[in-house]
């Protein structure tokens, strides 16, 4: 029997890749979802798991549940005997969290602290957590390995990663366990210290991004303890960089404007991602333009998103 695993915040847009990369690989997910980031389609199913359904012809189990309902979180521990956990559910705009900090750490702790707990009490040891670059802060190198210092946070969005961390790494060690709906797009600075002067990241396909999860969720059988690995391309693109690129893909003109910087940003931030593919067997194959070329073709077949009797 395949093993069990859930996935929180799988109806979203990284978890449900992730779903769908974990069914492709022989495991058996069931997914948590309250609705924050996913469209929900027919039968009060997110739009992203029937459309998984679809392309796959298996049907997936799913649970409208927010990880605050703690009692609703026991009920399904019991009902379930998971092998791990995927947890990609929390608040996660980075300039949305300057403007609400509390909102975002009573979210995104009290939902991780809850997952945690029902976790140990079932004696499920594995989690693999979806974190963040943020939890590094303004970069004192680059690219970052994992070495680089957390904490130095630069917005409440990046400090409830970092937390959750924390909290992994010491319940570790105590249990002794190892599209043209815009007119405009708003490119958000462009006199920080880069090339072209805006903001610089280390843009990765989703579907690299799902496989290096599953990758991490793999590592978890050799008993390796509390790892970090960080998933990147290990080369960073400038906004502007990532413009010109969907304009290639999408054969249109992206029209855009200057607006201030957002709070809590940061020039530059990329990754070095040699340990994954030392220790996980992991690197991302897709370049940018693939990137590019992949989200103009969903876009273009999804004007409006997720939308209810949709499928491609």
């Amino acid at each position: 029997m395949a093993e069990k695993v859930l996935v929180t915040g799988g109806g979203g847009y990284i978890g449900s890749h992730c779903v769908l990369e974990l069914i492709e690989a022989g495991y058996q997910p069931v997914v948590v979802d309250n609705f924050s980031n996913a469209v929900r389609g027919e039968g009060d199913v997110p739009e992203s798991i029937r459309r998984i359904e679809k392309l796959l012809n298996t049907s997936i189990e799913f649970h409208e549940l927010d990880l605050l309902d703690r009692p609703g979180l026991e009920k399904l521990f019991k009902k379930h005997s998971f092998s791990a956990v995927m947890h990609f559910a929390g608040l996660k705009a980075v300039g949305e969290s300057v403007e609400q900090p509390l909102r975002y750490y009573r979210v995104n702790l009290t939902a991780s602290m809850n997952l945690l707990e029902v976790m140990q009490a079932h004696k499920v040891h594995n989690v693999v957590f979806s974190s963040s670059a943020t939890v590094y802060g303004d970069p004192q190198h680059l690219p970052i390995d994992e070495q680089h210092p957390v904490g130095g946070c630069t917005n409440p969005y990046g400090k409830t990663k970092f937390f959750i961390e924390e909290m992994i790494k010491d319940h570790c060690t105590a249990e002794k366990v190892a599209v043209g709906r815009r007119k405009c797009l708003s490119v958000f600075g462009n006199d920080y210290d880069t090339p072209d002067g805006t903001g610089v990241r280390d843009y990765i396909h989703v579907v690299d991004l799902a496989k290096g999860h599953i990758a991490a969720l793999k590592k978890l059988k050799d008993d390796c303890g509390c790892k970090v690995y960080n998933l990147g391309t290990g080369r960073g693109y400038s906004v502007l960089q990532m413009v010109k690129a969907m304009e290639k893909a999408s054969g249109k003109e992206i029209a855009y404007k200057i607006a201030p910087r957002r709070g809590g940003d940061i020039a530059s931030c990329y990754a070095d991602p040699q340990l994954a593919e030392k220790e996980l067997g992991w690197k991302a194959q897709f370049d940018l333009e693939k990137m590019c070329e992949d989200l103009w073709r969903w876009q273009s077949m999804n004007p409006t998103g997720f939308t209810n009797g949709t499928a491609s």
